[in-house]
């Protein structure tokens, strides 16, 4: 990182207030669902079900034996009827299992129910494996392996920051489940065998971070190494480095465990707190669909693998013919061109928005894109070493690096789309490494 950086961070409005004093709107499937074999790491799954076969919410369905595990459970109870290769949110063509709803939600009990409390650190982890958890916050990481090691952890951080504008749907989660949010804290306290855990919340949240302090206060004694962190109001606070920066003081070079902390958000801890207390696997979700080109912006509970198209409609459908529809929030999510894709267990947001003409200039040289960088890197610089095929000047300025948050073309005077630059740029070191 250069030593001359700016704030490297920056309010933006976050048009919270749509979304997050209505209540939570349940979506059923309609007729079927189509179920992602998607791990991010791997889509390497072994299908453990057949054109046919009657399937119960709850039930495993298939399983990546990748380097890492994940098992996917049906959401649905119903007809297999095959798999079907379609777009995924990721941008990526992949199989998904088809089910067709019988509209019975006849459900079974995943795995046995664990008490966390009798539990060892080992048997933990081996739980949380057969969960199928991943990373509730949009990375959809398998979240067990973050447990999987011999590290010494000294924290263990809540991530219910939620800095993109217009998702309130973690805060929601919070709002509504308090209990077993805590819960679920409690237990991956236990299996990280840290010496704190800390829930971080924007300061600006102060109805709920008031009946999450009551809560604890209320139960003391038993949640007595878990309290509550307010932090600014700014983007990107939610991204693991700003917040441990924020909260510890430290930096690491490629893991938090190297200097013994861990980060989950705050909807994985409440999906662990259901697992263990009722043998439930991750066969939903909780996403805000948000945006001033949907008629009724809404935080949405939906079963995995219903289409965007039947929860926008549920939203009240779009309000113009042509919108910017993106998979997940406007600085991090990706566009996609149709709403045939399906919710995944990790997607906390659908954004839709009104397609405005961008009129772009030429690069004004102003360095506010390195400024603002959350990683200290110079944008610019890289989409120019791109445009030029200089790989190796790429590499020097440490492209890969780039997590993608948008903030650089959110505030680029010129209009210019500096991400995307940037994002062809590590792709182009991507290539080059194979």
């Amino acid at each position: 990182m250069a030593f001359l950086v700016g704030p490297m961070r920056l309010h933006i409005f976050g048009h919270k207030a749509e979304t997050k004093e209505k209540s939570v709107l349940y979506v059923g499937a309609k007729d079927e669902v189509r179920i992602p074999l998607y791990a991010g790491h791997s889509l390497n799954f072994d299908v453990l079900v057949k054109e046919g076969d009657h399937v119960c919410v709850g039930s495993k369905i298939a399983q990546c034996n990748d380097k890492m595990v994940v098992p996917i459970y049906s959401s649905v109870s119903g007809t297999v009827k095959g798999i079907q290769k379609i777009m995924h949110a990721s941008l990526k063509p992949i199989d998904h299992i088809i089910i067709e709803n019988d509209k019975k939600m006849e459900e079974v009990v995943s795995f046995k129910p664990l008490d966390y409390k009798q539990a060892s650190k080992e048997e933990l982890v081996a739980f949380m494996k057969e969960t199928g958890i991943v990373g509730q916050g949009g990375a959809g990481f398998p979240t067990y392996v973050k447990y999987d090691h011999d590290y010494k952890v000294q924290t263990l951080i809540i991530n219910a920051v939620e800095c993109e504008p217009y998702i309130t749907a973690d805060y929601m989660v919070l709002e509504n489940h308090i209990e077993d949010v805590l819960y679920g804290v409690d237990a991956l306290l236990k299996m990280s065998q840290a010496s704190q855990a800390v829930i971080a919340i924007k300061k600006t949240h102060q109805k709920v971070i008031a009946k999450i302090e009551e809560a604890l206060k209320a139960r003391q004694e038993e949640y007595r190494n878990i309290s509550v962190v307010q932090v600014k109001d700014v983007y990107p606070m939610g991204w693991e480095r700003t917040l441990i920066q924020e909260i510890v003081r430290k930096d690491y070079e490629k893991l938090p465990i190297e200097i013994g902390v861990i980060v989950n958000n705050v909807t994985t801890a409440y999906a662990f707190a259901k697992a263990l207390k009722e043998g439930k696997a991750i066969v939903s979700t909780t996403l805000t669909v948000a945006g001033d080109a949907v008629n009724k912006p809404q935080n949405v509970h939906c079963p995995i693998g219903v289409s965007a198209n039947e929860i926008i409609e549920a939203c009240g459908g779009y309000k113009y013919e042509e919108v910017k529809l993106i998979a997940g929030g406007p600085m991090m999510g990706k566009t996609i061109v149709n709403d045939q894709f399906v919710a995944d267990r990790f997607m906390n947001a659908l954004t839709i928005l009104k397609v405005e003409k961008v009129e772009s200039v030429a690069c004004l040289r102003c360095g506010q894109c390195s400024d603002y960088c959350p990683i200290g890197l110079q944008p610019v610089r890289i989409a120019q070493s791109m445009k030029t095929n200089n790989k190796q000047m790429i590499e020097k300025l440490r492209a890969i690096e780039c997590v993608e948050c948008g903030l650089c073309s959110y505030v680029c005077p010129s209009k210019l789309d500096v991400t995307e630059n940037v994002r062809k740029a590590k792709r182009q070191v991507t290539l080059a490494r194979k």
